[in-house]
């Protein structure tokens, strides 16, 4: 059997001893869970000495793993490695110490990859586009029985192959919870869900409730308990088939409560493509609600991440992208207006529709970048939504280095962080504005000014050489700190923000030539993305637990940063611009008349 299917998440379970990747896709209307089973984990060992001798001391301590000797790079340098494949994620992460305490082992390297993400990297399928899968279709597989859940079950035969095609058409629903909170801050155990929001992409726009208005009541689905409400909710999401359910701040609010609330009365959040319940998975320092084959985006973290306000409350944010104040009530008062059965009330409810419109319309302005992230770093939407914009970055590299046939470093111990804080960066240029009114103003600014000195200087941790060369005209010399750059070869993370640049400025020339204004938007999200990751390495190359830390590579882009910047003031100068202020980058400045008739 062939067929194309869309890629939405993906996880592993075992089975028989054995770990099983399963890809939760969709074909239009049909939910589809594939099966690889023939996927292991690994890592790569470097040897003290010979392969041999390194390969005969593993041997005497683990006996049921398979040892493969390979030539890999290693920061540009072809190495000799071994690969160590085991049987399951667990046996890799049981036998990690015992292979660092071997004294013919000098680095353990790759240990630390999540399986489902190795996964995704080593056979290349991306998250969120088209695939072409071939396997055989299954009634059950596990727990999973393709009847009772309307579902099909295909088990692989091949990896599955990408299919060069945007995928745009995902189903969009987002959702907000009003709880009743006469003691302040709800407490689940005894304060009921009053409402449930919900709004989509394919046309439904509603509120859940146990009442209705008083007046007008066009909009409101009145059940009759609390109990109905939230049954009613998950027969929604799953009659309507949900690719995407979005909230806001609904990792640490809405589903854990909705979640604690129907275990209180006894019902199933089934929602899940397997039929399985919202599940909540550590995500950096927080949890995340997590649900099989319908992707999560709490769009809370997503704006946290792209916008810089005194202060993320729904309100602000949609006030901040769309120049409108959204309908707000008091959360302390919630309860009072739920109590009132007058105009307030009314209030209530449309605050609550307006809540989970705002959430949409948010979601709908920020998802196409995610989605675009999505597929550039490979890795699941859930997963990426919640990442800072460093380990975005850091998990592209991961990607690429594969592909480079580089063994990616590990990541730093934590005593740099000691250093980065005696050793701190001066950052770019900064000359403080002029005060008073300035008309007729010229600007300067570079293109991509610290990704373009990685590039043209050839900044990367794997060319950088301490202590004293013998020809000081084959590196790049920074200013300030002196530190010495191959000119050849390319370093790793030069070549590949080169490559990311170059793809960014060809989107962008098509979208200059483009007179289809839905294709210079789809475009315009492509190249910015890319700008976002290409911007985000310089920050990273500071930071301690980035795996291509390189405090002196940070200090060096901004050291020729500073240089540029200064120089081009004073090259300005010269033709009678005065800069009146500099930031970084770029600067404003006015031109000064030597006489009238100049």
């Amino acid at each position: 059997m062939e067929r194309d299917v869309v890629i939405l998440d993906i996880d592993y379970i075992t089975e028989d001893e054995k770990p099983i990747i399963r890809l939760f896709a969709k074909e239009k209307e049909n939910n589809i869970v594939l099966i690889d089973d023939s996927f292991k984990p690994y890592l790569y060992v470097l040897p003290v000495g010979s392969l041999e001798d390194c390969e005969k001391a593993i041997r005497e301590e683990i006996s049921d793993v398979e040892i493969e000797p390979m030539v890999k790079k290693d920061f540009q340098v072809e190495t000799d490695f071994l690969k160590l494949t085991f049987k399951h994620p667990q046996s890799l992460a049981k036998y990690r110490d015992t292979l660092r305490n071997l004294s013919q082992v000098a680095e353990i390297r790759e240990f630390d990859i999540p399986f489902y993400r190795r996964y995704l990297i080593d056979k290349n399928v991306i998250p969120m586009t088209r695939v072409k899968i071939m396997g055989e279709p299954l009634d059950t597989f596990g727990s999973l029985n393709a009847d009772e859940l309307g579902l099909e079950i295909i088990k692989l035969s091949k990896p599955p192959v990408l299919v060069n095609d945007i995928v745009s058409d995902f189903r969009i629903l987002s959702f907000d919870l009003e709880v009743r909170n006469p003691r302040g801050m709800p407490n689940s155990e005894v304060d009921e869900i009053i409402m449930i929001g919900v709004s989509s992409n394919f046309g439904i726009k509603k509120v859940i409730s146990t009442k209705n208005k008083t007046v007008d009541n066009d909009f409101v689905q009145k059940v009759g308990s609390e109990k109905e409400m939230i049954q009613t909710f998950v027969d929604l999401i799953n009659e309507n088939n949900v690719d995407i359910i979005v909230g806001y701040n609904s990792d640490n609010f809405d589903f854990p409560y909705l979640k604690e609330r129907a275990k209180i009365l006894d019902v199933d959040v089934d929602i899940g493509m397997d039929n399985s319940t919202v599940k909540f998975i550590r995500r950096g320092y927080a949890n995340a609600a997590s649900i099989k084959g319908l992707i999560h985006v709490d769009l809370y973290l997503v704006m946290r991440r792209y916008m810089s306000l005194e202060r993320y409350t729904l309100e602000r944010v949609y006030e901040e992208l769309f120049g409108i104040e959204k309908i707000d009530v008091p959360g302390e008062k919630i309860w009072q207006y739920w109590d009132s059965d007058n105009e307030k009330l009314d209030l209530l409810f449309d605050y609550s529709l307006d809540d989970v419109v705002a959430t949409l319309e948010i979601a709908e302005q920020t998802l196409p970048l995610n989605l675009e992230l999505t597929r550039i770093v490979g890795q699941p939407l859930f997963d990426l939504s919640r990442m800072a914009t460093g380990q975005q970055a850091e998990w592209f590299l991961v990607k690429e280095a594969y592909f480079d046939n580089e063994v990616i470093p590990n990541k730093s111990s934590a005593n740099f962080t000691d250093r980065m804080t005696a050793d701190n960066n001066a950052g770019g240029y900064v000359r403080e504005p002029e005060i008073g009114l300035h008309e007729n103003l010229v600007q300067f600014d570079f293109r991509s000014l610290y990704p373009s000195i990685i590039i043209s200087k050839n900044i990367s941790p794997d060319v950088l050489e301490f202590g004293e060369v013998d020809n000081i005209d084959d590196y790049n010399v920074s200013p300030e700190h002196d530190f010495k750059f191959k000119k050849e070869p390319t370093g790793f993370i030069p070549s590949v923000i080169a490559k990311i640049l170059n793809e960014r400025f060809r989107i962008k020339r098509e979208m200059k030539e483009s007179t289809d204004p839905i294709e210079k938007r789809t475009l315009d999200v492509q190249q910015q993305a890319i700008k976002r990751l290409a911007n985000t390495m310089y920050g990273i190359y500071g930071f301690p637990r980035f795996r291509w830390y390189s405090f002196e590579c940070a200090k060096a882009i901004t050291a020729w940063g500073r240089q540029y910047i200064k120089k081009s003031i004073k090259q300005a100068e010269k033709f009678g611009f005065y800069a009146i202020y500099a930031d970084t980058d770029g600067f404003y400045a006015k031109y000064k008349k030597k006489s009238k008739e100049e």
